[in-house]
């Protein structure tokens, strides 16, 4: 990694290494589930998640491949709104939603204003509605959403890592101080925060990956936020496969996405998730696989250690 220095991350550089967008259908969102998952009160329950066809985000993130699935232009008033109408057709009865559009909700480039009243009207029946914001685009824009509200609203905020120069190599655009008062903001108005927290981002030792990773929940629950979910990067979108031709990122091992799981629960601050996404790509050993994702499921629902999978694996 000794050149790592001379690499300028910038979101020309970023950009550049992309390939091709995949096909959208502004109409609809592009993908959409239901899965289980600990809500606040304790309860394990079904969660929805809608996933906005939208513009792309206007930030370039070194390790972000949510661009692919994106259109180059802002929808028309009505566009997303639409799109939700849809999906809850689909999905019926559930009584929490994600509301994910590749980008920041309060982006008034991605969702207009104009659309919030009828967003807010289509999630009436729900107890909880999460949303994802870039940090710096929290403000009083958020307290106007959740004031049409009868669901709780939540934020997700990508706090990544805090390693401070690390930050600054994804191309974030923001600093701790950025993280720390859109939290605050939220916290203050009696609105949860979640945190999305990166396990080895480019640039960093398996080690090292877990050591920030777990920094990171600890400031995370220091500053307030009520939830941590770890993210462990993949390759995708033509930065990430470079930097590994490179030498400078390794995909994360399952074993230290496990014991960053268990660091945050054993914390007791909060809730913490482990993105289980694609597991599989994180793991080499046939043999336990399936055991210690089923273990790790259930720690994300049950927020409790349960006995550790044996295999020979673990003396890696």
């Amino acid at each position: 990694m000794s050149d790592a220095k001379d690499l300028i991350l910038s979101d020309k550089w970023i950009v550049s290494k992309r390939g091709s967008k995949n096909s959208v259908d502004p109409r609809k969102p592009y993908a959409w589930l239901v899965e289980k998952e600990r809500a606040l009160s304790g309860k394990i329950e079904d969660t929805a998640i809608i996933f906005l066809t939208n513009r792309e985000c206007a930030f370039h993130c070194l390790m972000c491949d949510l661009w692919k699935k994106t259109t180059d232009f802002s929808l028309p008033v009505g566009a997303v709104t639409d799109q939700i109408e849809w999906a809850l057709e689909k999905i019926g009865n559930v009584k929490h939603l994600k509301l994910y559009n590749s980008g920041s909700f309060f982006d008034l480039s991605a969702i207009p204003e104009q659309d919030y009243e009828r967003i807010a009207s289509l999630v009436s029946s729900l107890e909880t509605v999460i949303v994802e914001s870039h940090p710096k685009l929290i403000g009083e824009r958020v307290l106007q959403f959740r004031d049409m509200l009868k669901p709780e609203l939540h934020v997700a905020l990508g706090l990544e890592t805090v390693n401070p120069d690390l930050l600054l190599k994804l191309n974030k655009k923001m600093t701790l101080q950025d993280f720390t008062k859109s939290a605050s903001f939220l916290t203050q108005h009696g609105i949860n925060t979640r945190a999305f927290i990166l396990l080895r981002p480019p640039f960093l030792t398996e080690q090292e990956g877990i050591h920030w990773a777990e920094r990171s929940v600890d400031f995370a629950f220091r500053i307030g936020v009520e939830c941590c979910t770890i993210i462990p990067v993949r390759e995708g979108n033509g930065a990430m496969e470079y930097l590994r031709d490179k030498g400078h990122f390794s995909r994360p091992d399952i074993h230290s996405l496990e014991s960053v799981l268990e660091y945050g629960i054993g914390l007791n601050s909060g809730r913490v998730f482990a993105d289980l996404w694609d597991l599989n790509l994180f793991s080499s050993c046939n043999t336990c696989f399936d055991r210690r994702a089923e273990r790790m499921n259930q720690m994300n629902l049950t927020q409790i250690l349960p006995l550790p999978v044996e295999c020979t694996c673990n003396q890696h």
